[in-house]
């Protein structure tokens, strides 16, 4: 029997990187899965690809309606809601000088907003059966990052919506977890937009200030995640996984 058999999950972001990941491997423990994103052709491809337990609605994630779509397609397609994975993110450069107002703005909306909504409407499907949400955070959220100010602060936010859903659903005593995961660093198509050609091996490795640093892969983290969907994380609830190789004990 699977981590997570029977139960059905949505996941954002889910046609590439850590999401596709979260997806395949949701499948191989026995979930059935929303396939979420704004990439049509890859998230119809996906779920081509993994067959009748897995169905692709295209969802714009900083849009309430959008989340209100995918939702009732979880619940008509399968028949509820159990798992909600937020994967979806973007990633854009910039200081506390070259930074846009408008950047920041859209990072916020799309990073963070969407953990609201997400966490929102999981909590208003799930109140009944309980369940389990997991929201992709970062280190960036407490570690000081000057050259991603805005994809920093957007984390941040993940982490306090995700550390008050927890808290609102126990003080209401609602069987509904929340945690977010922090990684390093990923070698995603977002990662590796930003360092074409970089292998991942180099890309977060300095000898004195980050040895053994590296880009972690997709499906490591795909585990965390699906570990903390699944009912053996029971006693987990509204904590910050940090996924980071100890960097936290390094003072960077």
């Amino acid at each position: 029997m699977g981590q997570v058999e029977n139960k059905v999950a949505l996941v954002t972001g889910g046609a590439s990187g850590v999401g596709r990941e979260v997806v395949l491997l949701l499948l191989r423990e026995g979930a059935r899965v929303i396939i979420s994103d704004v990439n049509e052709a890859a998230g119809q491809a996906l779920a081509a690809e993994c067959g009748d337990n897995a169905a692709f609605v295209r969802h714009d994630v900083t849009q309430e309606a959008d989340w209100q779509a995918a939702i009732a397609a979880a619940q008509q397609r399968f028949g509820g809601l159990d798992i909600l994975v937020n994967n979806a993110g973007i990633l854009i450069p910039g200081n506390v000088e070259t930074a846009t107002l408008a950047q920041f703005q859209q990072l916020m909306q799309v990073n963070a907003s969407s953990v609201f909504l997400g966490c929102q409407q999981a909590v208003a499907a799930m109140k009944e059966r309980g369940g389990s949400i997991v929201n992709m955070a970062s280190v960036s959220s407490w570690l000081p990052v000057e050259n991603y100010l805005a994809y920093s602060a957007s984390k941040a936010a993940v982490g306090a919506i995700t550390r008050a859903t927890a808290l609102y659903c126990r003080a209401n005593g609602l069987a509904i977890r929340a945690n977010s995961v922090h990684p390093d660093g990923i070698y995603t198509p977002m990662m590796q937009a930003s360092a074409p050609g970089v292998p991942a091996k180099y890309l977060l490795f300095d000898p004195k200030a980050n040895p053994k640093g590296r880009a972690t892969m997709p499906d490591k983290i795909a585990q965390v995640m699906v570990f903390l969907a699944s009912d053996a994380s029971s006693a987990i609830n509204g904590a910050e996984i940090r996924a980071d190789s100890a960097i936290l004990g390094m003072g960077l």
